[in-house]
Parts: C-alpha cells; sequence; structure tokens
C-alpha cells in the first residue's frame, strides 16, 4: 500500500468515524448525561451498529468508520465506573456479550441471504 492510499484511508475513516459521532450524539442528546435512559440508548446504538456491521460487512468509510464512530465503549466505561462493583460488572458483561452477539446475528442474517 502507497502512502497516499494509506493517508486516504485514514482520511475516509476519519470522515466516517465523525459522521457516526455525531449521530450517535444526536440520538443521545435528549438523555440526562449519566442516567438510565442514556445508558439504554447507548446499549441501542451499540447494538444496532454491531448488527450492522455484522449484516452488511461494510468498508473502511461505513464500517470501520462510521460504525466505529456511531458505537461506543468509552460511554459504557464511564457508566460503569459510576456504579457499584456488581453493577459496573454487569454493564460491563452486558454491553460486551449483546455487542458481540448483534454482530453474530448480523452475520447470520447475511449468511442466510447468501
Amino acid at each position: 500500500m502507497r502512502i497516499d492510499d494509506t493517508f486516504t484511508t485514514a482520511l475516509t475513516i476519519a470522515l466516517g468515524a465523525a459522521l457516526g459521532a455525531v449521530v450517535r450524539h444526536v440520538i443521545i442528546l435528549g438523555a440526562a448525561p449519566g442516567s438510565t435512559t442514556a445508558l439504554t440508548l447507548t446499549f441501542a446504538v451499540n447494538i444496532a451498529g454491531c448488527f450492522a456491521m455484522g449484516l452488511y460487512k461494510p468498508g473502511p468509510l461505513w464500517g470501520t468508520g462510521f460504525l466505529g464512530g456511531l458505537t461506543t465503549y468509552s460511554a459504557i466505561s464511564v457508566a460503569a465506573m459510576q456504579s457499584h462493583a456488581l453493577t459496573a460488572l454487569i454493564i460491563v458483561v452486558l454491553s460486551y456479550a449483546t455487542a458481540v452477539a448483534a454482530w453474530l446475528a448480523g452475520d447470520a442474517v447475511r449468511s442466510r441471504r447468501a
């Protein structure tokens, strides 16, 4: 891969990530930070993004970029850090389990359609 291609790919991913982050922000905007609603919306966005990644297997702009920017695990980490130990463990385990399950479900749907 040439330097031009690497730079172009990096810019493509950055553009997609910026768009994904803005969409996530707009979706969660109405919820109070740290609220159950914000956590629920974050889970929903992560599940939808992981499902879409499995279903479509998109390239750098829409996959690594947009869906990578749309989904967030830093918000899940912050929610876990602000919780009691058992609640934090539940949040982290559920977050990763639902993300993997959503990706596998999307992948299974894509495989059945092929």
